[in-house]
C-alpha cells in the first residue's frame, strides 16, 4: 500500500505524546513483532511503515526537544523510509552485545549492505542501501544500522503475494546466512505492496 510522507500533522505535541507514549508503546511494539526478523545470530531487520516511523520520529522529539528545527529534519531523514507501494523497506542492525566481539566483527563486514537479497519463486532481489551516508569506512568497517530498500517490479510483486515463504539471504564472505519470511511477518510485509 502506497502511504503518503508523514507532516506536521500526523505528530503530536510532546507533551500530547507524553500522556500516551506507554500505550502508543505498547500498540508499536506489537506491530513491530510482525516486522523483525533475524539472520544468523547477530542481524536483525526491522521492516518499517508509516506507523513505525511516526513513532521513531515521536521519541526522537521527545528525546531530544530540538522544537520545530528538529521536525523537519526528522521528517527529511524518515519519509524516504516508507515503503512506496512497491517496495519493502528495512533497517537492518548488526546487534552485538559484547563491545570487543562487535568491534572485531563489524572490521569485517565492510560494505555488507551490498550483499542482501530476497529470493522467491524464481526471482532474486538485491537490496539498495540508502544513499545518505557511506556505511563502510575507509578501514572496511561496516557501520552497525544500515536502511535498505527491495524494490519490485509489478511481475514480482505478484509472485510475492503468492509466495508462501520468501528467503532473505545475506551473502558476504564474513556472515553468510539465509532465513524464510513466513506466517504473520510475511503477511505483515504483503500488506506493504500496492495491488496495481
Amino acid at each position: 500500500m502506497k502511504h503518503a510522507p508523514i507532516t506536521k500533522k500526523d505528530l503530536v505535541s510532546n507533551e500530547e505524546f507524553d500522556a500516551i507514549r506507554n500505550k502508543r508503546r505498547h500498540e508499536v511494539m506489537t506491530l513491530k513483532k510482525n516486522r523483525r526478523f533475524s539472520v544468523g545470530p547477530d542481524i536483525t531487520f526491522y521492516f518499517e511503515n508509516k506507523d513505525t516511523l511516526i513513532w521513531q520520529i515521536q521519541e526522537m522529539l521527545f528525546i531530544e526537544k530540538g522544537g520545530d528545527e528538529q521536525i523537519q529534519d526528522e521528517l527529511d531523514a524518515y519519509n524516504p523510509l516508507i515503503p512506496n507501494g512497491d517496495e519493502w523497506v528495512a533497517t537492518m542492525m548488526i546487534e552485538i552485545d559484547d563491545f570487543e566481539r562487535r568491534r572485531l566483527t563489524l572490521a569485517q563486514l565492510g560494505h555488507i549492505e551490498n550483499q542482501i537479497f530476497l529470493s522467491f519463486d524464481d526471482e532474486d532481489v538485491q537490496a539498495i542501501p540508502t544513499d545518505d551516508m557511506e556505511r563502510t569506512n575507509e578501514s572496511g568497517k561496516a557501520s552497525a544500522v544500515h536502511f535498505l530498500h527491495f524494490r519490485f517490479s509489478k511481475e514480482q510483486k505478484k509472485k510475492i503475494q503468492n509466495a508462501s515463504s520468501v528467503t532473505l539471504s545475506i551473502r558476504h564472505p564474513r556472515y553468510h546466512f539465509a532465513s524464510e519470511i513466513v506466517g504473520e511477518i510475511l503477511t505483515s510485509l504483503k500488506n506493504d505492496l500496492s495491488k496495481d
